[in-house]
């Protein structure tokens, strides 16, 4: 593949931490042919190596451990990248000089924040669900190093005459948990108890129906009641049909479902929990997995969650809830409700519970939070954004233009962009990943959003695309799609041309080789030098910011935005509903709505809206309707400032003149109250006093009604 030495050097040493030297050494056969000079690298004094090669990484390893004076990977790590399939092997290779420094660029960043774990402990009590014959056949593969129980949930099959394992039947009433702490609920209502029959089959041979088979479990639909059954066995006196059911509640580390019908039903599964029905591929790649998990386990807790930020509920009144839809692994439940508190319990009611055991660290969650209240932690958006605005950089100062930035998973989505760049070498046909796309791996394609996508963008990005395969659950695919659809109307309708966002969804490499041949959009003039913040709202609004400014049209006043899943927009009041109770002003978690303390009024803060909807819910007129948009009116300084949506001619207190209340809710409530036999004479006038008034009235009044309910 063509690699420009000087070109590279001289825009990696322009990259902020890089070295200083530029490009340090290029081979054209690296893998073993100049192992030699590896090793001289090796034992130079750098804070990090980088290889451009992910082929020979165990040999480069093995020779780092060999080589005199090199430190050991533990304490110089060894960092191991491709450019070989995502730049250097396709069509216009001679033009990839720009995204090729942008890769070495971006592999020579410090890794990430460390970020706290989540443990797992599992000493390998594993259940087996399934038939007699199949969840046997599985506990004769694990039985060797995992202890494991068969619950057989349907008639039919054959038990091994070893009692082996504890065996139960039933049928299945609940199963929860995750990887060291399932726990299964089922009810057993056959007649053979399973601990005491000896399986000496006597009673299979009683039964004159064929109604008892080899899995010693009976067919009550062909039962007819003869009872030959419980006369032979008497002895070990196993079968009895006058036994209740009883329900039986267990904790178990791991889980085989054999069963045709998976126990959980969400896309993402909990740790430890494996379907595999009656394929027998899965079954064995089952058995391989539970074999290895005996021990302590360790995964990222991939979220940070900040409730006072969070837009869920207030008030046992709930708003939104993109992050319990969209949640793929269903970890994650709503806090609304007081109901089971204690009264020592420090944290108010509100919000939402994220079970870190079962998340899965697909990002999703963050990515819809109109809020910025759940924040994606491994890596954190500080880092991911730091990574993008860095290879877009380097592209742009190797002379790169047009850049695309292509986010896929590490996983799949990586295989599949290796296998295109691979199957370019040889097929002309395919043109290979183009100079001007740039790869970005990710731990999960759902783990970035509208404020990465638009930041890019202002950062001097093109396109932002997102390559997709069949990892993705389908609320992934909405919520993104969604986002997208979101990001595109601004960016249309602030004049930019062309389709900035894009979800690419390939299965093989021809697919994804036509996809990614798309005409560049409009990129900004003078790309943003803003870094992403920590805080998803903060980085939006710097970017929406910029591509305003850099806008290559006139800017309208507004853009109407689409209303699924939009993260700002306004607040329609009907005024003549609304009954400036400002009940909404206590609802709003993001100090949107505000009041006014001199007079009655209702004020509104645009950029602080997140469309959460608490508001119209808690409205008791019903007077409040969401408006998605985005407003720029004023060079985009109209929706940073106060505005007033509803006020009111104030009613003055009739003893001290200071103003309360509404002058139309005073009268309504006049109005209301006025046949009422508590509130005729002193009484009615007290609903006219301020409450500090109506306090001293009564006092100075004794002899009066008191109105102990205002």
């Amino acid at each position: 593949m063509p690699l420009d030495a000087q070109a590279l050097s001289q825009a990696l040493a322009a990259t902020p931490g890089a070295s200083p030297d530029g490009l340090q050494h290029t081979h054209s056969l690296l893998c073993r042919r100049e192992a030699a000079a590896f090793q001289r690298a090796a034992t130079d004094e750098h804070d990090t190596l980088v290889i451009a090669c992910t082929q020979e990484r165990r040999l480069f390893a093995a020779l780092n451990e060999e080589t005199a004076g090199a430190p050991s990977i533990t304490e110089r790590p060894i960092r191991f990248f491709n450019i070989r399939e995502t730049g250097g092997w396709a069509r216009d290779a001679a033009q990839a000089t720009p995204k090729i420094a942008a890769l070495l660029a971006a592999a020579q960043l410090p890794p990430p924040e460390p970020v706290g774990t989540v443990g797992y402990r599992s000493a390998g009590r594993t259940l087996v669900i399934g038939d007699a014959t199949t969840a046997s056949r599985a506990a004769a593969l694990l039985g060797d190093g995992l202890d494991v129980s068969l619950l057989v949930t349907v008639p039919g099959g054959e038990l091994p005459q070893a009692h082996d394992h504890a065996v139960h039947t039933g049928r299945l009433t609940g199963l929860s948990g995750w990887l060291g702490a399932f726990e299964a609920a089922w009810q057993s209502h056959q007649p053979i108890d399973l601990d005491l029959c000896t399986r000496c089959n006597a009673c299979v041979e009683a039964c004159p129906e064929n109604a008892i088979d080899l899995g010693y479990q009976v067919d009550l639909s062909r039962c007819q009641s003869h009872r030959d059954c419980v006369r032979v066995c008497e002895a070990a006196g196993a079968i009895d049909f006058q036994r209740e059911p009883v329900a039986h509640r267990e904790r178990f580390d791991l889980v085989l479902d054999l069963q045709p019908a998976p126990a959980f039903t969400m896309h993402q599964p909990p740790q430890g929990y494996f379907h595999a029905g009656a394929d027998e591929r899965r079954l064995f790649d089952a058995v391989l997995q539970l074999r290895g998990l005996v021990g302590a386990f360790d995964k990222p807790r991939f979220f940070r969650y900040q409730q006072r930020l969070c837009a869920h509920s207030r008030n046992e009144q709930i708003g939104c809830t993109a992050c319990i839809d969209v949640c793929s692994a269903r970890a994650i439940r709503s806090d609304a409700s007081a109901k089971g508190r204690s009264k020592n319990d420090l944290q108010p009611p509100g919000g939402i519970v994220v079970e870190p055991h079962l998340c899965v660290g697909c990002g999703a969650c963050s990515t819809v939070c109109p809020s910025g209240a759940l924040t994606y932690a491994a890596p954190n958006p500080a880092d991911q954004g730091k990574r993008l605005q860095t290879l877009l950089a380097t592209y742009a100062r190797a002379g790169g233009r047009d850049a695309a930035l292509l986010l896929h998973s590490e996983d799949a989505g990586q295989h599949l962009i290796d296998a295109l760049g691979r199957a370019a070498r040889t097929d002309r046909k395919l043109h290979g990943i183009p100079a001007r796309v740039i790869p970005v791996p990710v731990w999960h394609t759902a783990s970035t959003g509208l404020d990465l996508w638009l930041a890019a963008i202002a950062q001097g990005a093109s396109q932002v695309w997102v390559l997709l395969t069949d990892e993705e659950a389908p609320d992934y695919r909405r919520a993104l799609a969604e986002q997208m659809a979101i990001g595109q109307a601004i960016l249309a309708g602030l004049g930019y041309r062309g389709e900035h966002l894009r979800l690419i969804d390939a299965r093989d490499p021809q697919a994804l080789d036509t996809a990614l041949r798309g005409a560049p959009a409009q990129a900004v003039a003078k790309p943003a030098t803003f870094a992403t913040q920590a805080d998803k709202r903060s980085t939006l609004e710097l970017a929406l910011d910029h591509l305003r400014q850099q806008a290559p049209a006139p800017v309208p006043d507004a853009i109407t935005l689409p209303a699924a899943g939009s993260p700002c927009g306004t607040l329609q009041v009907d005024t003549e509903r609304c009954t400036l109770c400002l009940a909404c002003v206590g609802a709003c978690p993001e100090g949107a709505l505000a009041d006014n303390p001199d007079r009655p009024q209702l004020k509104f803060i645009e950029k602080n809206c997140v469309q959460c909807g608490l508001c119209a819910g808690t409205c008791p007129e019903r007077a409040i309707t969401l408006q998605p948009r985005l407003w720029l009116a004023d060079e985009g300084r109209a929706r940073k400032s106060a505005r007033v949506l509803n006020e009111a001619q104030p009613f003055v207190c009739i003893r001290c003149g200071k103003p309360f209340g509404t002058l139309r809710a005073i009268e309504m409530m006049l109005a209301k109250l006025a046949g009422h036999a508590a509130f005729q004479g002193a009484a009615a006038e007290r609903l006219k006093m301020c409450s500090d008034c109506r306090v001293i009235d009564i006092h100075t009044h004794p002899g009066e009604v008191r109105i102990t309910d205002l």
